[in-house]
């Protein structure tokens, strides 16, 4: 089973592994190594408030485990949050060792319902890398649609955006 939750101090060095993880720089936005002092910062300076902090990073935790304690898997973000056309942009990071495992379908659909029915968002959206397939597997799986290609998006590939509205 699956939990979201807020990012807490604790999360730090699994933020710090995944962040300064250069095979999926391609894929995001981050393109250089973060400090932990980086990480530190933005952990104390989040809200957990979308309409504060305009994004919203959520931990993913596996709690099927038969041990006391879930294990952190991944993280989930909610960015460039526009509240007056009421949509926002996905990203996500699952740790290698949990992909292809049914953990990213699960958490986008809790994100997808926190999004849609707290938030009242109309249209959740993704850009994704056209050579990263199963990227595109898990987004069309969860019901998105292909839009806009984007030609020469990355150094690497072409991206397609990939829509779901409510």
């Amino acid at each position: 089973m699956i939990k979201l939750r807020k990012i807490e101090p604790s999360d730090l060095p699994f933020l710090y592994q995944w962040e300064n993880d250069a095979a999926v720089w391609a894929d995001g936005a981050n393109h250089n190594p973060l400090s932990q002092q980086d990480l530190r910062d933005y952990i104390a300076s989040t809200t957990g408030d979308i309409y504060k902090d305009g994004q919203l990073r959520l931990i993913i935790e596996d709690h099927s485990t038969r041990n006391t304690q879930p294990s952190t898997i991944g993280c989930i973000d909610l960015f460039d949050f526009d509240p007056r056309n009421r949509r926002a942009a996905l990203g996500m990071y699952i740790a290698p060792e949990y992909r292809g495992k049914g953990v990213g379908h699960e958490a986008l659909k809790q994100l997808e319902a926190y999004a849609f029915d707290f938030l009242h968002l109309r249209c959740l959206y993704a850009v994704i890398a056209t050579n990263n397939q199963a990227c595109s597997a898990l987004y069309e799986h969860a019901g998105y649609k292909p839009s806009s290609p984007m030609h020469a998006w990355t150094l690497e590939s072409d991206a397609v955006i990939w829509l779901k509205n409510q």
